[in-house]
């Protein structure tokens, strides 16, 4: 089986390039951050603090999640019920950082991932892929790009779905993101020593796709040599 790790900073365009590139490639497209916004949905739903770790603790045997794939695309389920478009929101994507920080949390979907990459060939995307869940991809990808070229992507994201905001706060957040995902205790995030660095600052999105499938190309022919 061939795993591949994607792994970067907020707004870095990897759910978007890796969904694509795995279509193209015809490997299981696995979105991590979709099942920690679910959690962070699930605990802001009850009423709990994302980074307050006992609170969230005690709401994990409530959680079920699941990936299908509808129409070839992919879906999120939290307890039987789509939150796919749900957990697309300013809120909850900050309400990911907080519990993603949570060693409970990230137990609970730790063996999810990794049992999806044992029985299929992968391509999943996170901050902690190629470091934590799979140490041992087959290839390793640190996709990122500056914090105004993320904010100015997201922006224009959140604009098309009519989520009211301005591009100085949506700044602010991918600024407030890094910090916290890079200075968490469990699992920061960090390029893998092995890892390809690929910064798509000044690529546009179609350019993005063709350098990761690349990267993944090039890994698979010096494999066969």
């Amino acid at each position: 089986m061939i795993s591949v790790a994607i792994d970067g900073p907020s707004g870095a365009g990897k759910s978007t390039i890796a969904r694509a590139v795995a279509g193209s490639l015809h490997y299981l497209y696995i979105d991590t951050g979709a099942l920690y916004r679910s959690v962070g949905l699930f605990a802001l739903r009850k009423g709990a603090e994302p980074t307050d770790r006992e609170a969230v603790a005690k709401l994990l045997p409530e959680v079920s999640l699941s990936l299908k794939h509808v129409d070839g695309v992919q879906r999120v389920f939290l307890n039987g019920e789509d939150v796919s478009e749900a957990i697309r929101t300013p809120e909850v994507s900050k309400a990911a950082s907080g519990v993603s920080a949570h060693p409970e949390v990230r137990a609970l979907l730790l063996e999810t991932q990794r049992s999806l990459a044992r029985e299929n060939n992968v391509l999943m995307d996170g901050r902690d892929i190629g470091t934590v869940v799979l140490p041992n991809a087959t290839v390793k990808i640190f996709l990122t790009a500056s914090a105004e070229k993320r904010a100015e992507r997201r922006f224009k994201e959140y604009q098309q779905k009519g989520i009211p905001t301005t591009f100085e706060t949506v700044l602010q957040d991918v600024e407030k993101r890094d910090y916290a995902d890079s200075h968490r205790e469990i699992a920061p995030l960090k390029q893998a020593e092995d890892a390809v660095l690929l910064d798509t600052s000044d690529m546009t999105l179609e350019e993005s796709e063709q350098a990761v499938r690349q990267i993944i190309l090039d890994a698979q022919h010096g494999q066969k040599e």
